[in-house]
């Protein structure tokens, strides 16, 4: 079992992963729907809904997101949950390949906006579950030149969606 796998099924055993909990909804871009989709065979993962925090709608900090992920009415597309969390988690971390998983699901715990990443890593990843002596990053097999990488695909097709929305932002 790797390193990633044994750590993300440490969280979901524990409740903790990024997707679980009431107010955690995974947002997907359209590219993320037919990736998704291409892989499952089927559609029927995700809906519109309006986030529970409204906290998280007033995004001052990335004028991108706040102006082309949410529709008119407040919602987004996100995936579905289950009781446990997200319709893709299952008891060792997410039923998703790395390159089919949502862009947020594939950057985080990296924090960011539009303009680039934070110094910080992300709220909520619980890294008192990490072994000694080694990072997040290490123990999620990531890197930072591929979360950059994703960053650039994600705004790309957020302002993909907006234009489709005519909430074009010339940034």
């Amino acid at each position: 079992m790797s390193t990633d796998v044994s750590l993300c099924a440490l969280c979901a055993a524990r409740g903790l992963t990024c997707c679980q909990g009431a107010d955690r909804d995974i947002y997907i871009t359209l590219g993320d729907l037919d990736r998704i989709k291409a892989f499952c065979g089927r559609d029927d993962f995700y809906e519109f809904r309006r986030p529970t925090d409204p906290d998280y709608a007033d995004n001052d900090e990335d004028p991108v997101w706040a102006a082309c992920v949410f529709k008119p009415d407040g919602s987004r597309r996100v995936l579905k949950k289950t009781a446990a969390g997200c319709c893709f988690l299952k008891a060792d971390g997410c039923a998703l390949p790395l390159q089919i998983r949502p862009l947020v699901c594939r950057i985080y715990p990296y924090d960011y906006n539009y303009v680039g990443f934070y110094t910080a890593f992300a709220e909520g990843c619980p890294v008192n579950l990490l072994p000694p002596g080694r990072t997040l990053d290490q123990c999620l097999g990531m890197n930072f030149s591929e979360a950059q990488d994703w960053h650039n695909i994600l705004y790309s097709e957020i302002q993909l969606e907006g234009d489709t929305n005519d909430n074009r932002l010339d940034l």
